[in-house]
């Protein structure tokens, strides 16, 4: 029987090399606050010129990113046709979803559906793990619970 793939924590790889073939293993782990320090070397955190992100897993169907915003920074009205998780791990950030704003200090969870649109605003230094899922093929477009 074959033993799941497990991703070595102590291998330091850059670019290319650093995802190359790890994205999609079996079974990984990560340190978020190691992962969450590295992002504030990055040039855009340094120069606060936009959000510093990685991406933990990227499968079909899922993927994890990990992202990390200076305060009072802003990512404009966007939307996806994957459900989507957004978890605050440091700071404080608020969504604005349409009519309705949402706070989401650290620890808290915000759970979208698919082709909601929204934007997200940090208040302060902030990191938080955004999941998407895309349990079927569809577009925002097309998707008959979203007309409006």
């Amino acid at each position: 029987m074959n033993q799941p793939a497990i991703k070595d924590p102590n291998q330091n790889p850059v670019g290319h090399a650093a995802i190359e073939g790890t994205l999609d293993i079996v079974i990984s782990q990560c340190d978020l606050p190691k992962e969450i320090e590295k992002l504030h070397k990055e040039d855009a955190w340094l120069k606060s010129t936009g959000p510093s992100s990685k991406t933990l897993v990227k499968h079909p169907d899922l993927r994890i990113v990990l992202i990390a915003m200076r305060g009072k920074m802003c990512m404009h009205e966007h939307k996806t046709t994957a459900r989507i998780s957004i978890q605050t791990l440091e700071g404080h950030i608020r969504l604005r979803l349409g009519d309705r704003t949402v706070d989401l200090a650290q620890g808290q969870l915000l759970v979208l559906d698919h082709c909601v649109s929204h934007d997200v605003e940090t208040e302060e230094d902030s990191a938080f793990l955004l999941t998407l899922s895309w349990p079927d093929a569809g577009n925002c477009e097309t998707d008959e619970r979203r007309k409006d």
